[in-house]
């Protein structure tokens, strides 16, 4: 669940940066909460597929945060904000 909430407030920061593929699916199985089977039969793609451009999207979510740090900074001011 942990996973899935951080890439998700990635994705709201980076989804721009993503491809239009990148984001209708990221999307589906992240914000319409379908499984890969459900977005392959929608999409008429394959399994792999979908699975491959969710891993290629994480993998450049990853790599902008860790270049970039907007969520760590958005953390960081966070934390200033309401210490406890």
């Amino acid at each position: 669940m942990k996973d899935f909430i951080y890439y998700s407030e990635l994705y709201d920061i980076y989804s721009f940066l993503l491809t239009d593929k990148q984001r209708e699916i990221f999307s589906l199985y992240f914000d319409e909460n379908l499984s890969l089977s459900e977005i392959a039969e929608y999409k008429n793609v394959s399994k792999s597929y979908v699975g491959k451009i969710i891993k290629n999207a994480k993998a450049k979510l990853d790599y902008y945060e860790r270049n970039i740090k907007h969520l760590e900074l958005l953390d960081k001011l966070q934390k200033y904000e309401n210490p406890k």
